[in-house]
């Protein structure tokens, strides 16, 4: 339990209100708890505000809290996500190395490295310290692990990969898989071997369930400060920027290079060997085709800046109407000549 002054401290946001109300957690806002701080940062739940039972709401807009108790900050998301990792329910970090763990003699491990247990650590694996490797997890030959990684449980790191410090991976999570490569003569696919590696950046966060395919010559990369969503899949020799953020089923074909901070909504695709300047954004479901400068929102398929895309579905909308219209004028017609 805190004082709404000492949530205002950690929010870094201006206390309205009863500074010695006492705060125990936080709830939604449509489902608002006695005793809780909410939050409102989309207007579309502004609905909800005057209904709410929290006692206290976390805004952007002073206007919004009238005679309520809250906090008016700059910016709602990072507030919020402050006070969610002060109210975090406190969680067990497993402690040393587990009994039924296997770690090959050669493996260097710093100290204050805690593994789960069925855990396989092979030969030439170096783990940073304070590191955490959950249960069944297991690390390939010459793979190496910065310091304070979470690795959650069975996430699957092949060999000669680099997983950069501060580093968060999800479970079920596969690094350094063979990326899909084949020649085909007289209907035979003949594999073609992936030598590269995968090398992940520092505070880097991936989802669970995500495939990142290693290089076939040269490396897969991941920038520093990148975040993945659940399901992303980056095939052989991808190139990330740094703090790119990429949503759920995300697909990138082999060799293409995204720049610095560029955003991926869900369920994009992007073709083989294409280029992506920084600070791209690109809306759901959008087929990048071809590449494109940074700095531009995109959408469609095949993909075309936001405006345009926006226009084209206006004439298609248009177009529908008018098909509607038309087919209502000729069976008017059609009746008068019976």
């Amino acid at each position: 339990m805190s004082t709404l002054k000492e949530l205002a401290l950690i929010a870094g946001g201006e206390l309205i209100g009863d500074a010695r109300l006492d705060i125990t957690g936080i709830s939604e806002i449509q489902n608002g708890k006695q005793g809780t701080i909410t939050f409102l940062g989309n207007p579309l739940y502004k609905k909800y505000l005057p209904e709410t039972k929290a006692s206290a709401v976390l805004t952007n807009d002073r206007a919004l809290l009238a005679d309520r108790n809250g906090i008016v900050v700059d910016n709602t998301q990072l507030a919020l996500a402050r006070l969610l990792e002060y109210f975090k329910p406190a969680s067990t970090r497993i402690s040393g190395i587990h009994s039924t763990a296997v770690i090959d003699p050669s493996a260097e491990i710093e100290p204050d490295v805690s593994i789960g247990p069925h855990v396989v650590i092979e030969s030439g694996v170096q783990i940073g310290q304070n590191s955490t490797i959950e249960a069944q997890v297991v690390i390939g030959q010459n793979s190496r692990i910065g310091q304070d990684c979470l690795l959650y449980p069975q996430v699957v790191i092949y060999h000669h990969c680099e997983v950069g410090s501060r580093t968060i991976i999800h479970a079920g999570t596969v690094i350094g898989c063979d990326g899909f490569g084949f020649a085909t003569v007289d209907d035979v696919h003949h594999k073609i071997p992936q030598n590269g590696q995968v090398i992940i950046g520092t505070d880097v966060e991936l989802g669970a369930n995500c495939t990142i395919d290693r290089g076939t010559i040269g490396n897969t990369t991941i920038g520093d400060g990148s975040k993945f969503d659940n399901l992303v899949h980056l095939a052989h020799n991808v190139k990330i920027g740094r703090g790119c953020l990429v949503a759920g089923e995300v697909g990138i074909a082999g060799s293409a290079v995204i720049g610095d901070f560029c955003v991926f909504a869900g369920h994009v695709g992007v073709a083989p060997h294409l280029t992506i300047g920084d600070r791209a954004v690109f809306a759901a479901k959008t087929g990048v085709t071809k590449s494109l400068p940074g700095g531009k929102i995109y959408a469609g398929m095949p993909v075309r800046e936001i405006r345009e895309q926006n226009k084209r579905d206006a004439v298609m909308t248009a177009v529908a109407l008018l098909k509607r219209r038309m087919l209502k004028l000729e069976d008017k017609v059609t009746k008068l000549y019976q």
